[in-house]
């Protein structure tokens, strides 16, 4: 005969919270042990939503566009991108060092300056400081960040083609995956949820960086820098890192500006107009953008930045929102895991109608 003590239902309660707060430590620590598996498929992944979204806005916004034509166009336009950012960075960083002398007089200048306000009897050269380093300690290292960022980004592309080639197939798999029309209906919508935060994540960050880089630009511009628009692009890049990623956009153009000009004004200008800039887009219109589309709390970003971070490094940080919108969208639809849900969102609603025994 079953018990009708009342504290039964809050025990069980209680060890189903238990055993999902264990599943979600335990998915997390595999996430890390596999993480060499895993970071390229991901953003694999990642780069199929954001084409297939790509494609639907030419499918759905663009009169007469040919339907057959939509995802090979967004393919080739995301890999055009890539390659640009490449150019973009290899023209400018041999443009840099050609012209590496005249900084390097300009750095020794600057060490004087602060050599003397420190009252340094032997103020340091460029040249001394790097003698210091060593870079020939540095240049193994170096070169093995080089070719494990060529290597990953040659299987990340290698799992987007077989994503890609496979793509007419997710749909047959579901329907052999979930036999019912309410399971295919509960995995449908988990999916779109995913696609649809994901979409809002590359959508406001991109309207936000479009800001803050043609504002820079501008302003750079004006300033007298040089290079205005490799800067703009390198924070437009940066602006897709939350938290952190538009601060380190910002602050490398005035650095450079103490390297270029001879007076301290022109540095000055160009890192308060940044900032101000940073703050009115970064603090103000961008908040309001992506509460509307993300419903994330902001805590819960810069959480989600660390903690993907520390699991996944570079690509962690790149993708932590996304992993975060695709994480609270799964958690939200089970009653166990709805309330880590209810605490990533914004408002306390994350997908309520979503929640299921």
């Amino acid at each position: 005969m079953p018990s009708l003590d009342p504290t039964d239902a809050p025990r069980g309660e209680g060890w189903k919270a238990a055993i999902a707060i264990i599943a979600v430590i335990l998915v997390g620590f595999a996430a890390w042990a596999l993480k060499g598996i895993l970071t390229p498929l991901v953003l694999a992944v990642f780069l199929l939503l954001m084409i297939d979204g790509v494609a639907r806005v030419f499918r759905d916004r663009i009169p007469r566009f040919p339907v057959r034509m939509a995802m090979p166009a967004a393919l080739v336009l995301i890999v055009a991108f890539f390659v640009l950012t490449l150019w973009v960075v290899a023209d400018n960083t041999s443009q840099f060092l050609a012209q590496s002398s005249g900084y390097e007089a300009r750095f020794n200048t600057l060490l004087t300056q602060i050599g003397a306000r420190l009252n340094l009897q032997l103020p340091p050269t460029f040249g001394a400081l790097l003698q210091r380093l060593d870079p020939a300690r540095f240049a193994g290292a170096a070169a093995k960040v080089v070719q494990s960022i060529a290597s990953e980004a040659f299987v990340v592309l290698l799992y987007l083609g077989f994503l890609v080639a496979s793509r007419g197939g997710f749909v047959a798999k579901s329907a052999k995956l979930f036999r019912t029309p309410q399971g295919r209906d509960e995995a449908t919508g988990i999916f779109q949820r995913i696609r649809r935060g994901v979409e809002g994540y590359v959508w406001v960050q991109s309207v936000a960086g479009l800001m803050i880089s043609i504002s820079a630009g501008v302003l750079m511009a004006v300033a007298g820098l040089s290079h205005p628009i490799f800067w703009a692009f390198l924070i437009f890049l940066f602006n897709y890192v939350p938290v952190i990623g538009g601060a380190v956009g910002t602050l490398l153009p005035p650095m450079f500006a103490l390297l270029q000009f001879s007076g301290f004004t022109q540095p000055l200008i160009i890192f308060l107009g940044l900032q101000l800039i940073g703050f009115v887009v970064g603090s103000v219109i961008q908040p309001r953008m992506q509460g509307t589309s993300l419903n994330i709390d902001p805590v819960v970003v810069f959480l989600s930045l660390a903690f993907w971070s520390t699991l996944w490094g570079l690509t962690g940080a790149f993708l932590s929102t996304p992993l975060t919108v695709m994480a609270m969208a799964i958690l939200a639809q089970f009653s166990q895991t709805h309330w880590i849900a209810v605490l990533l969102s914004s408002n306390g609603e994350p997908y309520p109608e979503t929640a299921k025994s």
